[in-house]
């Protein structure tokens, strides 16, 4: 991993804020390319938003991406452009909990500041037989007062470090390698037989069916677009016109009279962490833009389709149908 042993709190950050919602193997290439383009906080603070949020395409929740802008001006703004030194001053910038800043407080000041990610989090469940799920504000602060105890002032950057290998290479959520682990003698889940069952399960998260009808209104050359700025989901990404409604009946819309298209829409799937979006796709050529004049879409050309940034359901629908 490339930011492992860095000291640089930018980088810290950066992989860190990558990492929230993210798989270390997806999230390598995202954050090699933000550091390619955005090398330190000056270069991100002045960065273009179209072009971040096309580097950040495919990691979803943008949100992230929108707070760290906001994050890099106020740090060149706030701090004459050199990254808070101290826990407190970490926690108040935009999209930093108390994990990320303990994270960078640790690795980059070595403060000490207990790390509790889901490796750690493993370990002490499994080690001291904590029967209650790391989910609820009371939960989580159980965790952290004992991370926080078990933590070497002197030594937190190097505590941190190992107990999170620890927990990715010997207790694994799956299949853990207790017979390799230093402390599997004293580890509760392994002497009373209870390494599957800890730590606790989660209670499941019933997810909200949303539907999307898109409209891909195009002509030989050129596509109709429109950028998402409502508080939702893929904020200001780009889409085709949209409307959200479970079942729609195209002769309802006046802007679709004399287009030619295929009444029987393309389908895909995307799963959030509270939603499923059901997507439907109808291709509809163009030839008279005054039927469209008032959806307030944008003309671009289809070879520069590529420079805007889309959700992964819709990148899904022009890789299949060769727009990009």
């Amino acid at each position: 991993m490339p930011w492992k042993g860095e000291k640089n709190p930018y980088k810290i950050w950066v992989s860190e804020i990558i990492l929230q919602q993210t798989r270390v193997q997806q999230g390598e290439k995202y954050y090699r390319a933000l550091l390619k383009k955005y090398p330190d906080i000056a270069a991100l603070a002045n960065a273009n938003e179209s072009e971040l949020y096309k580097i950040w395409q495919g990691l979803g929740y943008y949100s992230r991406c929108k707070n760290m802008l906001q994050t890099a001006k106020m740090i060149v703004n706030d701090y004459n452009g050199i990254f808070p030194h101290s826990y407190d001053d970490i926690l108040k910038l935009k999209g930093i909990g108390p994990y990320t800043a303990a994270a960078i407080a640790a690795f980059a000041f070595d403060l000490p500041y207990a790390v509790v990610d889901g490796n750690v989090i493993r370990i002490l469940s499994r080690y001291f037989g904590i029967e209650s799920p790391y989910q609820s504000a009371k939960e989580k602060k159980q965790f952290e007062l004992l991370a926080q105890k078990l933590l070497p002032k002197k030594q937190s950057a190097s505590y941190n470090q190992a107990i999170m290998d620890l927990g990715a290479t010997i207790c694994k959520p799956q299949s853990p390698l207790c017979e390799s682990c230093p402390f599997a003698k004293k580890c509760y889940a392994y002497i009373h037989g209870r390494i599957s069952e800890l730590p606790a399960k989660k209670s499941k998260i019933i997810l909200k069916d949303r539907y999307f009808h898109f409209f891909i209104f195009e002509n030989k050359q050129s596509i109709f677009i429109q950028q998402r700025n409502e508080k939702d989901i893929w904020q200001h990404l780009y889409s085709p016109y949209r409307i959200e409604k479970q079942k729609i009946n195209l002769t309802e819309y006046p802007f679709l009279k004399g287009l030619k298209y295929s009444k029987i829409p393309e389908r895909y799937t995307q799963k959030l962490s509270h939603q499923k979006i059901h997507g439907f796709f109808y291709r509809m050529e163009v030839n008279n833009l005054d039927c469209i004049q008032d959806l307030q879409l944008i003309k671009i050309p289809k070879a520069r389709l590529s420079i805007y940034a889309f959700p992964k359901m819709i990148i899904s629908f022009f890789e299949k149908n060769n727009y990009l």
